[in-house]
């Protein structure tokens, strides 16, 4: 894993390098009369004079001493940017997967075992509306109907004036939340029919059958467990995706998390802020991948760590 974050921040640092973006004119404002001079007596007091590989081992050694850096553009901690930002992500990406989650097994489950009947017609045709339709149009779609037309909830944002709980706050939390849970549980349903259906058809669960166990064994103990392995890969990376790429949600929803701030980085080319915010996603994604191999064997008896 430290291999990898290591090759995958060096990347990310170059890459950056080519773009068309520099950070000073952003710090700048025009209505400030700087000569050359200036500027570059400001360029070189930020270190952006020095190479780029000089760059990144500056800043790879100050994060092994636990020092994030500042932000180029307004100076701010990039560590106190994160801890503010990242709750508000996490809020909604985790009530997204476990909800999405458990709507998305149940409904697969139901669909496989009553195939061709009628929750099963209505949820393959929610689920290829869902996979069809853009988050963004969906999300504006939301917005229109149940804020601006019917006002039952707010257009966007997290904090309310006033609130003290999380109840306080879930008014807010209500319309983005549905927005990626519809587009979630609509691939999660589709994957759980397919590989309970693959599961069903198998040797070893007609033999299960012939031997007298109750219907509902055979389901949980013999279908279910072996169909959740290709659902369990989906489900597990998925968080990653949520902390990293909920850009367009906060974008629409103006939800004040991690991926408004390497929108915001990327743009400005604060390249600090999106070196840690790249970095942090990178170890999470390195995490997940550790998770599903530890939950493949425990789910998989055939699957074991020597």
């Amino acid at each position: 894993m430290i291999p990898m974050m290591l090759l995958i921040s060096a990347l990310v640092f170059f890459a950056l390098e080519l773009a068309p973006v520099d950070p000073i004119s952003y710090m700048v404002s025009p209505d400030m009369s700087m000569d050359s001079a200036n500027l570059e007596a400001l360029r070189e007091s930020l270190g952006l004079n020095d190479p780029a590989y000089i760059r990144y081992f500056r800043w790879l050694g100050n994060i092994f001493k636990g020092d994030f850096g500042y932000s180029i553009v307004d100076g701010s901690s990039i560590s106190r940017i994160i801890a503010l930002k990242l709750p508000a992500t996490f809020e909604l990406a985790l009530g997204a997967l476990i909800l999405s989650s458990v709507l998305g097994i149940a409904l697969g489950i139901v669909s496989a075992i009553r195939q061709n009947g009628i929750i099963d017609y209505v949820s393959r045709f929610l689920g290829v509306v869902g996979v069809s339709l853009p988050q963004f149009f969906v999300a504006i779609i939301i917005v229109q109907l149940f804020a601006v037309k019917l006002g039952w909830f707010p257009t966007g944002g997290r904090e309310v004036y006033g609130a003290v709980t999380f109840w306080d706050r879930l008014p807010n939390l209500v319309l983005p939340l549905v927005t990626m849970i519809l587009s979630m549980t609509a691939v999660l349903v589709r994957y759980t029919r397919n590989t309970m259906l693959d599961v069903m058809s198998k040797d070893y669960v007609k033999t299960a059958r012939s031997t007298g166990i109750a219907e509902w064994k055979v389901y949980i103990k013999h279908v279910f467990r072996n169909a959740m392995g290709p659902v369990l890969v989906i489900i597990v990376f998925r968080l990653p995706m949520l902390i990293g790429g909920s850009v367009v949600i906060e974008s629409v929803f103006a939800w004040p998390g991690i991926g408004s701030v390497i929108l915001g980085g990327v743009s400005t080319g604060d390249y600090p802020v999106v070196m840690m915010s790249t970095l942090m996603t990178s170890a999470v994604i390195l995490f997940a991948s550790f998770l599903v191999d530890l939950l493949t064997a425990m789910l998989d008896p055939r699957v074991r760590f020597e």
